[in-house]
C-alpha cells in the first residue's frame, strides 16, 4: 500500500518546520537546548519530531547543513585571495563571526557528528582547505612556522567561550581576542611555542567537551 500524497506532503512540511525551529532554538540557546522546545516552536508533537529525526545528532545536522557548507566555502574564498596572509586572517575573522551570530554553530564547530556523513564531509572539505591555506600563509613568511591545524580548534574553543560569556553584556568582545591571537600567529619575531597537542589528543578533548 502506497503512502497517500497528502501524508507525504504533511511529512515534508513538518520536517521543514522542525528544521526552521531547530535553527532558531539552537541559535538562541545552543545545542543543549531542550528538544521539546524545538517541537513546540515547530507546532508538532515530540513523537513527530522523533519520527523525522530519531536522534539529536540528525536534527543538528539537518539544522546546520547550510552553515557547515558556508563554513567550508569560506576556506575557498580565503584560498582565492592573492595575499595568503590576508586570506588566512580573513578566514579566521569570518569563522569567528559565524560563531558569534549563532550559539548553536559556535557549539557545533567544536563537536563532531560521526553518523552525519554528508555533514562531516563538508567539515573535512573545510579542514583540507585550511591546511592548504596554512601552507600558503607560511610560504609568505607572515604566518609563524609552528602553526598547526589543531591551533584552529584551540582558537574556536577559546572564541566560543568568550562569545558565550560576553554575548549579552559585551557583544563583539571576541574580536579583541582574535586580534591578540592573529598578532601571536604572525611569523616575524615569533618565539617558540610549547609542543601542540596531537590530532588524536585534540579529538579526545572534543569528545569530552561534548560529553561522549
Amino acid at each position: 500500500m502506497t503512502t497517500p500524497p497528502s501524508l507525504r506532503a504533511d511529512a515534508a512540511r513538518n520536517r521543514e518546520r522542525l528544521i526552521a525551529a531547530a535553527r532558531r532554538v539552537f541559535a538562541e540557546q545552543g545545542l543543549d537546548a531542550p528538544i521539546e522546545e524545538v517541537a513546540r516552536q515547530a507546532g508538532v508533537g515530540i513523537a513527530t519530531l522523533y519520527r523525522r529525526f530519531p536522534t539529536r545528532d540528525e536534527l543538528i545536522a539537518a539544522a546546520f547543513d547550510n552553515k557547515m557548507a558556508a563554513y567550508a566555502d569560506a576556506v575557498g574564498v580565503a584560498l582565492a585571495d592573492p595575499d595568503p596572509w590576508h586570506g588566512f586572517c580573513g578566514y579566521l575573522e569570518a569563522v569567528c563571526a559565524m560563531q558569534a551570530s549563532d550559539r548553536g554553530f559556535a557549539d557545533l564547530l567544536t563537536l563532531s557528528l560521526p553518523t552525519a556523513k554528508e555533514f562531516e564531509a563538508e567539515r573535512a572539505r573545510a579542514y583540507h582547505g585550511f591546511v592548504e591555506l596554512i601552507d600558503r600563509a607560511k610560504a609568505t613568511g607572515r604566518l609563524r612556522a609552528d602553526f598547526v591545524p589543531e591551533d584552529l580548534v584551540m582558537l574556536l574553543m577559546a572564541c566560543a567561550g568568550v562569545i558565550t560569556a560576553t554575548a549579552d553584556a559585551a557583544p563583539g568582545t571576541y574580536r579583541r581576542l582574535l586580534g591578540y591571537l592573529l598578532q601571536a600567529f604572525a611569523g616575524p619575531g615569533a618565539e617558540p611555542l610549547p609542543d601542540p597537542p596531537t590530532p588524536t589528543a585534540m579529538y579526545r578533548a572534543l569528545l569530552r567537551l561534548q560529553g561522549r
